[in-house]
């Protein structure tokens, strides 16, 4: 087989179509055969090597031979005990009754679906579904008796806050769907699903609500998701960097959450949301750059509270990105800019330095992102700890032992809490990126190469598209209306409509005139 392989590709071939004909070639397409033993030989044929497979043995109504196939751990033996082997070992048969309308009668289990293919009793066994199959029968019986172990809800780490729902998702794609469906409690919440990896089989469901989702979008994504074929899915990356509009852009395109009430919010937007078994991390698409600046603190907070933090989170993220590269130019070419006193003090500090300002601040962040690295990858009891004394010893040795000046860590310990503003953490990341770049600019052509490295990344930012729709949506193209979401988060009763570039097939999602007070007076009268 691997010589016919190795034959095959030597000539040229298309080497993805071979291998995927080759995968398909070795699926058990085939059809149950009469025989019961012919069907429970190439069963342990399939399942050699397998010692956490269990093949049941005995006698239906003590008459008939039966074997019971699932997989420990994943299947729940008490239920295969007590609903399937001591029910049927113990009673007798029924005269003039199918025994197929008697097990579907008699057999106490939710789930119990005939299947024929062999391909098909895989599948059961591997979710769980302990397969039955009986003497005289030319199908089998898959048995909703799956226990997996799983995670309960808890909080999410990662997007936590002070007001709001307190559970998020787990790994369990069913109690993924349970959550969405809690909170939107309308049949108009539609769920496809699909099952995208050739080994893993992973259950993906796409989420969005009728009437209000573009059927194009939702077909667009739907396409998709259907044209991968990899070997397996194990965690929501996979999928998202194979359905991303530029996969070479280092901007997210595709938002993440473990939040259900994030993804209700943005179902009701006209979003999709994406959730994968096995993570507890689903993906929404499209989204815009501002969504990833957006907390769902937002709109749980007073709109004017919510707004100076808006505001302050806009001005950090300037800072994150651009304060190390404007410090070096300034100090490197643009000295005249500086007031005298805070020069002299500048330069007093820098005596005992022997680096230029670009390799201070290369030192400095280079060290601050490996101790933030550490920090994340510690356990959490001594993760937090470390960071944080670990920042404060080597920023206090370094400035001691004249390695960098005073200011420089003052800069970089700023720009690092700057970086902590932004809630999405691969927004964040990016930022921190596209960090380096401009300094390197600014070492070398000053405030007009930081000027450069701005310009580059706003066209960038201009051209990118997240499912077809603008990445700077709503401020490019701009579009007035919506800018009250935007660059100040205005009151819940004044956003009568829906973003324009997701929420176009139902514009209105509350009635007008919903401003406090505006009825009051008429009610009393």
């Amino acid at each position: 087989m691997i010589r016919n392989v190795n034959r095959l590709l030597r000539k040229r071939q298309d080497k993805k179509s071979l291998l995927k004909k080759i995968h398909e070639d070795s699926k058990p397409q085939d059809a149950l055969q009469d025989g019961f033993d012919q069907n429970v030989e190439t069963f342990r044929g399939i399942y050699q090597k397998c010692s956490d497979v269990n093949f049941r043995s005995f006698y239906l109504f003590g008459k008939r031979q039966a074997m019971i196939i699932y997989i420990e751990g994943i299947s729940d033996t008490e239920g295969i005990e007590n609903y399937v082997l001591i029910p049927f070992m113990q009673e007798t048969e029924k005269e003039n009754q199918p025994l197929n309308e008697l097990l579907e009668k008699r057999m106490p289990v939710s789930k119990v679906k005939k299947i024929r293919l062999i391909a098909d009793c895989i599948e059961s066994i591997s979710n769980g579904n302990p397969l039955l199959l009986i003497e005289g029968e030319k199908e089998a019986y898959s048995l909703g008796l799956s226990k997996w172990e799983k995670r309960s809800i808890e909080e999410p780490v990662a997007e936590g806050g002070i007001r709001g729902p307190r559970e998020g998702f787990n790994e369990s794609l069913g109690i993924g769907t349970a959550l969405l469906r809690r909170i939107i409690k309308s049949p108009a919440l539609k769920m496809q699903s699909m099952k995208i990896g050739r080994y893993t089989s992973t259950n993906v469901v796409v989420a969005y609500i009728e009437g209000i989702a573009d059927p194009a979008l939702i077909d667009e994504i739907t396409k998709r998701l259907n044209r991968i074929d990899i070997d397996g899915v194990l965690e929501s990356a996979y999928i998202e960097e194979l359905i991303e509009d530029n996969p070479y852009s280092p901007f997210p395109q595709i938002m993440t959450t473990e939040r259900p009430d994030v993804a209700c919010s943005n179902l009701l937007e006209g979003r999709v949301v994406i959730l994968i078994d096995g993570t507890p991390f689903c993906l929404i698409a499209p989204i815009s750059f501002f969504s990833l600046l957006q907390s769902q603190e937002d709109y749980y907070e007073h709109y004017t509270i919510a707004t100076f933090i808006r505001w302050l989170r806009y001005l950090f993220l300037g800072m994150s990105l651009l304060f190390p590269s404007i410090y070096i130019a300034v100090l490197t070419f643009h000295q005249e800019m500086v007031p005298s006193q805070l020069l002299l003090s500048m330069a007093s500090s820098r005596e005992t330095v022997p680096f230029p300002a670009i390799v201070e601040v290369l030192l400095m962040e280079v060290s601050f992102e490996a101790l933030r690295e550490a920090g994340i990858r510690l356990p959490k009891q001594i993760g937090s700890a470390v960071s944080i004394v670990g920042a404060l010893v080597i920023g206090q040795a370094a400035v001691q032992a004249g390695i960098v000046s005073a200011p420089m860590v003052i800069i970089v310990a700023t720009t690092g809490i700057a970086s902590f503003m932004i809630p999405r953490y691969t927004a964040g990341i990016t930022i921190r990126l596209l960090r380096f770049p401009i300094m390197l600019l600014a070492a070398s052509l000053g405030l007009l190469g930081v000027m450069m490295g701005v310009i580059a990344i706003a066209i960038h930012l201009c051209t990118l598209r997240s499912f077809g729709e603008p990445y700077l949506a709503p401020v490019a193209p701009i579009k007035r209306s919506e800018l009250k979401d935007v660059l100040w988060r205005s009151p819940l009763w004044m956003m009568n409509k829906r973003p324009n570039f997701t929420g176009k097939m139902n514009v209105h999602r509350q009635a007008i005139e919903q401003k406090p007070g505006i009825n009051d007076g008429k009610s009393n009268e």
